[in-house]
């Protein structure tokens, strides 16, 4: 199996500008806050009030918020704003672009000059003027709103770059099973195992899987768990915001949040240490997470596709892999065979590596000599169609013919090799098998092969193309 890439990016954050603004009003004044409802909420705001810094503080811990709005004196007796300008900078320090706009005694523009200073992305005087406000708080939110896009976009850009639908060659008999599996629970949410050698194609039939589901017009998530440290498992997958740790200069999106809506693909699942097993357990059964470093709980909807070229039956019984987490990954389990056992294919798959690399290295290969292909056919591929690939990339680029020799694919003479035994082969595979030979032994002479096989060249040149020769 194979993928091909070049599908365009969609607009990240779109479900984000469809959804109300919600808006963060902090004042000790209930007065205030009642008169800044009155205005707000007929304009469609989602409104919180906040009496004290405290308040304030705790409502950022357990709530996501677009803007706020906020006073400056919070003790009666003062009107230094000293303790506003302390509350920007907390803010700041955990919150780096959130928009917050501070409110001000009508004419004290020295305290204004400092709250933008200290992080405040603009003010108002009171007594507001309304239109004022309501054109500063737009503003404001909807340059919010495009960072945030940007900042969602420049991940998936980062982190993914799966571009394209994949194409499946598997017209082996031994990947009906797995084509029949994909083409039932694909349009499902149901949670998917990919097991398989590696480099048989797990995360081609992942994107598979993802493009024909109702996600589809989100990017595939993929993150390699095997190559994660027990220390960046958390941040990785659940985000982290600053400060969190030493070296979190700036908040993170995680994957799961980054896959809201969209398929989370899981590789190498098998290697996640135990004790991450358990948070990983949790989201999935909850869909609750919480970024590292932060109290406020998220839900993300994903759908969750793993795969893994280990035995998790074995290793849940050995006590290395939680029986509950396999239950929670495994609705359906497709196994994929390795590329041994599926010979009808390798015609096929090494047919489009080929013509990949051709156009790609601008090398004028057209095809196989007989007795390539029939090495190909027999070699018994360790590495999968990975192996494959990469076989194929390297002999177009030292191609000296326009037909691929035995010499430039490098395959070990003593290599590995599958049995030739007739007994073991269906029909389709013995034609083949005799076919190849037949050109082989006549050094590609058509007319002699055919005479050799009694066929007529006609007859002779339509098996060729069926068995891609």
């Amino acid at each position: 199996m194979e993928t091909v890439s070049n599908s365009s990016h969609h607009a990240a954050a779109l479900a984000t500008q469809q959804r109300p603004c919600r808006l963060l009003l902090a004042d000790d004044q209930p007065h205030i806050l009642d008169a800044l409802e009155l205005l707000l909420e007929p304009e469609g705001y989602v409104l919180e009030r906040a009496g004290t810094p405290a308040l304030l503080i705790s409502a950022l811990s357990s709530e996501d918020f677009d803007g706020i709005l906020m006073d400056l004196n919070y003790t009666r007796d003062t009107t230094s704003g000293e303790e506003g300008l302390a509350l920007i900078e907390r803010i700041r320090g955990h919150h780096a672009h959130l928009p917050i706009i501070v409110m001000t005694a009508w004419g004290n523009i020295d305290l204004a000059v400092k709250a933008m200073h200290s992080g405040a992305s603009d003010f108002i005087q009171k007594p507001w003027d309304n239109t004022r406000l309501l054109t500063v708080l737009r503003t404001q939110l909807e340059l919010y709103r495009m960072q945030r896009s940007a900042a969602l976009l420049e991940a998936e850009n980062k982190m993914l770059h799966t571009e394209g639908a994949p194409v499946m060659i598997a017209t082996a008999p031994s990947m009906q099973r797995v084509m029949e599996l994909i083409s039932r629970v694909g349009p499902s949410d149901a949670n998917v195992l990919i097991t398989g050698e590696h480099g048989s194609g797990k995360e081609v039939v992942a994107q598979t899987l993802h493009r024909i589901s109702l996600r589809s017009q989100r990017t595939m998530v993929a993150v390699n768990t095997g190559a994660l440290s027990e220390g960046t498992f958390e941040s990785e997958l659940f985000g982290h915001v600053k400060g969190a740790f030493t070296d979190a200069r700036a908040e993170r999106v995680g994957r799961f949040e980054l896959a809201h809506g969209s398929t989370l693909f899981l590789d190498e699942i098998a290697n996640v240490p135990l004790r991450q097993q358990a948070k990983l357990l949790r989201v999935l059964e909850t869909g609750e997470f919480e970024r590292l470093g932060s109290s406020r709980t998220q839900k993300s909807d994903v759908r969750v596709i793993s795969a893994t070229n280990a035995d998790l039956r074995s290793a849940a019984a050995a006590g290395t892999f939680r029986p509950d987490l396999l239950f929670r990954l495994n609705t359906v389990e497709i196994s994929l065979p390795p590329l041994r056992e599926r010979r009808e294919d390798i015609p096929l798959l090494a047919a489009h590596f080929l013509s990949r690399y051709a156009a790609q290295y601008r090398r004028p290969v057209h095809g196989f000599e007989p007795a390539a292909l029939e090495r190909m056919l027999y070699y018994a591929w360790p590495g999968n169609v990975r192996e494959l690939d990469h076989t194929l990339e390297r002999a177009v680029l030292m191609a000296r013919a326009e037909y691929l020799s035995l010499s430039d694919l490098a395959l070990q003479a003593d290599g590995p090799t599958t049995t030739n035994s007739l007994d073991e082969m269906d029909l389709e595979a013995v034609e083949a098998h005799l076919v190849r030979k037949a050109l082989n032994r006549y050094q590609g002479n058509v007319s002699a092969a055919a005479e050799a096989l009694g066929l007529s060249r006609g007859a002779l040149y339509r098996r060729m193309e069926k068995y891609g020769l």
